[in-house]
């Protein structure tokens, strides 16, 4: 049985690793919008603008399960005390 104190501890270093690959996916698809954008036009068959809107709603729906499911149950672990 896991007790709340490594829940917390559980939550806290995935809600670290969700935040790092948001981060990293973003700045991925700021830096290298282009041959990210060919590359998963081909696999997907959508053009560009498609694709923007894609990254967009992947990005935006992440960041809302990983602050929803992640962040906000470990702050309130926190300030419970454990």
């Amino acid at each position: 049985m896991i007790t709340i104190s490594e829940l917390t501890t559980l939550l806290g270093w995935a809600s670290v690793l969700n935040v790092a690959y948001l981060f990293i996916a973003s700045l991925i698809l700021m830096l290298m919008r282009k041959p990210v954008s060919v590359m998963h036009g081909k696999m997907f068959g959508l053009d560009e603008k498609q694709l923007s809107a894609q990254y967009f709603s992947f990005l935006s729906t992440y960041k809302i399960v990983t602050l929803v499911f992640m962040i906000v149950p470990y702050i309130a672990l926190k300030i419970m005390g454990h």
